[in-house]
C-alpha cells in the first residue's frame, strides 16, 4: 500500500502528520506570542496612562504652588508679618489675600505669623482673615506639623490631610514666607481631596488602579479614601502606622517595588514598570515620580480585563483552521508534484545519462530552473569564498597589529595619567599641617581625611602663635584634580588672609577669605555651571585665656564631653556665594575633657542604609556623644567605621574630612612659645 501511495502520497501524508504534530506546540507558541504581544501593548498603554496622570495630578497642584509662593513672596505679605499689630499693613495684606483666595481652588488661605504662632484663615465665609483662627503651640501635638515643616530645610511642603476648621480633607499646599534669610511664617492654600480625587481617578478605565503615595510608600491618595493617609505629611510621628503600598504587594514583592521607586525618583519623568501581586492578584504596577509633590505615580493594570480569546470566536475558528488546513494540503500536493516530482524525473534522465559514461557534469548545472541555477551559484560561492578567506586573513593580521599598537598607546596614556595624579596627590598632601599639629597637640587631636578620589577638594588647616593656635576645615566645590586645584587657591588665599588679620579673629578672617576669593574668580566671568564656593569652619583656642572664638561658613563646630552635646552654627551661606554674607565670631569656654569636632558635609550626606539615604545629622550627633570619652585615635576609628557600615556597597558620593580636638585633664595645652606655623606642612 504504501509503495502505491508513491512519493505525492507520501509527501501529502506527512504533510497532514507534521501539521497535527505542530498543532500542539505551535499553539502553545501562537498562545505565547498573543500573551506578549497583549503585554506588551499593556505595559505601553499603561506607560502613557501613567504619564498622562502625572500631567493631570501635578496641573493643579502646580497652579496651587505658584499662587502660593506668589503669595509668600509678596511684598505686602511679608511688610505685614514683620509687623503684625499694623492695621494698615494689615487691611493691604488682606486686599491682596482676597484676590488670591478667590483663584485658589478651595477659595480658601491661610497664613500663620511665625513670631507668635498665630494661624489667620481667610474662606470668604465666617473666617476673613482679620483675626487669629487659633495660635499654634509646639506642645500641642495637633500643631507638629508647622513647627515640623519651618524646621526643614524645604521651602514648601504639600501633603494630605483632614483639615478641622473647613470640615473636609484638604491637599495643602504650604510655602515658607521668608525675607534675607529669616523665617517670617507659612502661607498657602489647597485643593479639595474629594475634587482632586475626582480629579485624579475621573474616567478611570477598566482594570486601571491609579495610586499616589509619598517616598515612603504611605497611600495619599487612593480608590479607596478609607486606605488614605490623611495627615501623614503634617505629622511624620503618625506616618509610620499609615497605610503603605507595601502591606499591599507580596513580601517577595517588596524589594523589587522599592527599587522601582528609587529607580522613578532618580529619573523625573519617566516610567518603571514591574510585575507584582497586589491584594493577593498579579498586576502590571507602573511607577513614576512627580518632583514638584515629592509624591510617586502607581498605576496597577489588571492584565486579565482583556481575555485573550472570545467563545464566541472560537468555534468559527476552528473552522477556518479546517479550511485552512485543506487548502494548504490541496496547494502543497500541487506545488509537489510541479517543483518537485517533474524536475525529479529530468533528474532521473540526467542520472541515467551519467550512467551511460557521460561524467562532465555531476550536477544539474545545465538547467535553466532554480536547481540548475543552484548548482551554478554553488560553484561560484566556492571560488568566491576561497578568495574572501585569503583576503580576509590579511585584513585580520593588519587590523590586529593596529589594536595591538593603539592599547599600547592607551596603556602608556593611562600610566602617566595615573602617575600625573599620584604626584597631585603628593603635592596636595603637602599642604597638610600634620607635622604640626603633631608638634603642638601631641595626641589631643584626630583627623579622618578620606578625599573621594585620589586628590579632592577638602584639606585641613592649622596656624600656632604665641596666644595660642587656629584650627579649621575647608571644603572646596569640585572633586578630584579640579577639587584638588581649588585647595590649592583656597590655600593661597587663607595665608594671605592670616598675613593681613592674623590668627585670632575668625570671623575677619572668612570676610578676607570670602573677598579675596571673588576678586580672583569673578561670578559674572565664569559660565553659570562652575561652582567656586568654600564651606569653612575655623576656630581659635587660646588656653590661657580659657575660651575658643569660632566663625564657621555652611560648617558647625561640635562640643561634647559624652553626656552633653554642644553646637556653634556657622553662617549658612558659603564663602564665594553670589550674595555676600557677614560673618560673627562665637566664643565659648574651653572645657577640659570635652572634644571639639568641626565636619565637612561629605560624611552627612554620606549615601548607605537600607534605603540609600545620608548617614545625617542626628545619626552624626548620636556618634558624637557615644565616642566623646574615648581617646581620638579610637574616635577617628570609630567614625571611620560607622561611616563605611553606613556606606556599605554604595560609592563615595563627596571629599569627606573630620578634624577633632581636645585639652585633656592635668594638661597643658601650649608649649612654650613657637615661631607661627604654616597653614600646612609637609606630610
Amino acid at each position: 500500500m504504501a509503495a502505491r501511495l508513491g512519493l505525492r502520497g507520501k509527501s501529502v501524508g506527512l504533510l497532514l502528520l507534521a501539521c497535527l504534530l505542530a498543532l500542539i506546540p505551535a499553539g502553545l507558541i501562537g498562545w505565547k506570542a498573543v500573551v506578549e504581544v497583549r503585554d506588551h501593548f499593556a505595559g505601553a498603554y499603561a506607560e502613557q496612562y501613567t504619564l498622562l496622570q502625572m500631567q493631570r495630578v501635578i496641573t493643579p497642584v502646580s497652579r496651587e504652588l505658584a499662587l502660593s509662593r506668589r503669595l509668600a513672596d509678596s511684598i505686602v505679605t511679608r511688610e505685614w508679618l514683620r509687623q503684625p499689630d499694623d492695621p494698615e499693613r494689615q487691611e493691604r495684606f488682606l486686599a491682596e489675600a482676597e484676590g488670591f483666595r478667590q483663584h485658589f481652588a478651595s477659595r480658601s488661605y491661610f497664613i500663620v505669623e511665625h513670631a507668635s504662632g498665630d494661624y489667620y484663615l481667610g474662606d470668604g465665609y465666617g473666617q476673613n482673615g482679620a483675626a487669629p483662627r487659633y495660635r499654634l503651640s509646639p506642645d500641642e501635638p495637633e500643631d507638629a506639623w508647622y513647627f515640623d515643616t519651618m524646621g526643614s530645610t524645604s521651602t514648601y511642603d504639600i501633603n494630605v490631610s483632614a483639615d478641622q476648621v473647613l470640615d473636609r480633607a484638604m491637599v495643602w499646599v504650604n510655602v515658607k514666607v521668608m525675607d534675607n534669610g529669616t523665617l517670617l511664617g507659612l502661607t498657602g492654600g489647597g485643593i479639595d481631596l474629594q475634587q482632586f480625587i475626582r480629579r485624579f481617578l475621573g474616567n478611570t478605565p477598566a482594570g486601571m488602579t491609579p495610586m499616589l503615595i509619598d517616598s515612603r510608600g504611605t497611600l495619599q491618595v487612593h480608590p479607596d479614601t478609607a486606605r488614605l493617609a490623611l495627615g501623614s505629611g503634617r505629622n511624620p510621628a503618625e506616618a509610620n502606622d499609615s497605610p503603605r503600598i507595601q502591606a499591599l504587594v507580596a513580601e517577595a514583592d517588596r524589594e523589587p517595588l522599592r527599587r522601582a521607586m528609587q529607580d522613578a525618583m532618580r529619573r523625573p519623568g519617566t516610567v518603571v514598570a514591574l510585575e507584582a501581586e497586589l491584594e493577593g492578584a498579579p498586576r502590571l504596577l507602573s511607577v513614576g515620580y512627580l518632583p514638584e509633590l515629592q509624591w510617586l505615580l502607581v498605576t496597577a493594570l489588571d492584565l486579565q480585563t482583556a481575555p485573550l480569546l472570545e467563545r464566541r470566536w472560537f468555534w468559527p475558528m476552528v473552522v477556518a483552521f479546517g479550511l485552512l488546513l485543506a487548502l494548504l494540503t490541496a496547494s502543497f500536493a500541487y506545488t509537489t508534484h510541479r517543483l518537485i516530482l517533474t524536475p525529479l524525473q529530468r533528474l532521473k534522465l540526467s542520472a541515467q545519462a551519467i550512467a551511460g559514461g557521460h561524467y562532465q557534469s555531476r550536477l544539474p548545472t545545465e538547467r535553466r530552473d532554480e536547481i540548475g541555477e543552484l548548482s551554478r551559484t554553488f560553484a561560484h560561492m566556492a571560488r568566491q569564498v576561497e578568495g574572501y578567506t585569503r583576503n580576509l586573513e590579511s585584513q585580520v593580521h593588519q587590523r590586529t597589529q593596529a589594536l595591538e599598537e593603539a592599547h599600547a598607546q592607551m596603556v602608556s596614556a593611562h600610566r602617566q595619567l595615573e602617575a600625573s595624579i599620584q604626584y597631585a596627590s603628593i603635592i596636595q598632601q603637602a599642604i597638610l599641617p600634620d607635622d604640626a599639629l603633631e608638634q603642638h597637640l601631641h595626641h589631643r587631636y584626630g583627623v579622618l581625611w578620606k578625599p573621594r578620589d585620589v586628590v579632592g577638594g577638602d584639606f585641613y588647616v592649622f596656624r600656632a602663635t604665641e596666644r595660642g593656635y587656629l584650627l579649621g576645615i575647608v571644603d572646596c566645590a569640585g572633586h578630584g584634580v579640579p577639587g584638588a586645584l581649588m585647595t590649592m587657591l583656597a590655600r593661597a588665599i587663607i595665608d594671605h588672609a592670616l598675613a593681613r588679620e592674623g590668627a585670632d579673629d575668625p570671623a575677619a578672617l572668612l570676610g578676607n577669605i570670602d573677598r579675596e576669593s571673588r576678586k580672583l574668580l569673578p561670578q559674572d566671568q565664569l559660565p553659570a555651571s562652575i561652582a567656586t564656593s568654600m564651606d569653612m569652619g575655623l576656630v581659635w583656642v587660646d588656653p590661657t585665656a580659657g575660651t575658643l572664638t569660632y566663625a564657621g561658613a555652611k560648617i558647625d563646630l561640635h562640643a561634647s564631653d559624652g553626656e552633653q552635646l554642644e553646637t556653634l552654627a556657622g553662617h549658612r551661606r558659603a564663602l564665594g556665594h553670589r550674595r555676600p554674607a557677614r560673618y560673627e565670631n562665637r566664643v565659648a569656654p574651653l572645657r577640659t575633657g570635652w572634644t571639639y569636632t568641626l565636619c565637612s558635609d561629605g560624611f552627612l550626606d554620606q549615601a548607605g542604609g537600607r534605603d540609600g539615604f545620608g548617614f545625617g545629622n542626628r545619626r552624626f550627633r548620636e556618634l558624637l556623644l557615644a565616642q566623646a570619652g574615648r581617646p581620638l585615635e579610637e574616635q577617628m576609628m570609630a567614625f571611620e567605621a560607622a561611616l563605611l557600615a553606613h556606606q556599605g556597597d554604595l560609592p563615595q558620593r563627596d571629599d569627606i574630612t573630620l578634624l577633632a580636638f581636645r585639652l585633656e585633664p592635668g594638661s597643658a595645652d601650649t608649649s612654650s612659645p613657637q615661631p607661627p606655623e604654616e597653614t600646612g606642612d609637609a606630610r
